[in-house]
């Protein structure tokens, strides 16, 4: 059975676009984490990488920040999302402007919540790494985000 070569495309695009409001997504939390809810450690790779010097908080402290810097991230990196999708990858019009955006960020929304929240406990009760614990908050959005945008909000 051939791939159709149209979803191969459209899934190729989606991934790049997808990698630009990642990647957003990324240093809109690191520079909050860092400047204005200290939720970075000294191991953290950003730190590392660009010699930073950070505020020492509590792991509780650290949880709670982390999940703030994510929560604004998300809202930020999620309209650039929403741009390059209804741009490049997908085709608008199935609901009214209002509806598909409110569609797009109540998915997006449950997914970065449940990332979010795993980031929190992974932070909270097991100490991890800043870095590896935001990470599971971006696997668990891609997971979730791809087959509900194409199928739910856009028209294919």
């Amino acid at each position: 059975m051939a791939l159709d070569s149209t979803a191969v495309i459209q899934f190729i695009k989606y991934g790049l676009a997808g990698g630009v409001a990642t990647i957003t997504h990324i240093v809109i939390f690191h520079l909050i984490a860092w400047k204005i809810f200290p939720a970075l450690q000294d191991k953290d790779h950003a730190v590392q990488f660009f010699n930073l010097t950070i505020k020492k908080v509590t792991d509780a402290t650290r949880a709670r920040n982390s999940m703030i810097s994510n929560f604004i991230a998300f809202l930020i990196a999620n309209m650039v999302a929403y741009i390059t999708n209804i741009l490049w990858v997908f085709e608008g019009g199935k609901y009214p402007f209002y509806v598909e955006i409110i569609l797009f960020y109540c998915v997006s929304g449950i997914s970065v919540f449940l990332g979010t929240m795993l980031m929190g406990i992974l932070i909270k009760r097991f100490g991890i790494l800043t870095t590896y614990a935001f990470a599971s908050n971006i696997i668990t959005a891609v997971m979730i985000n791809y087959a509900m945008r194409k199928f739910f909000i856009f028209q294919g």
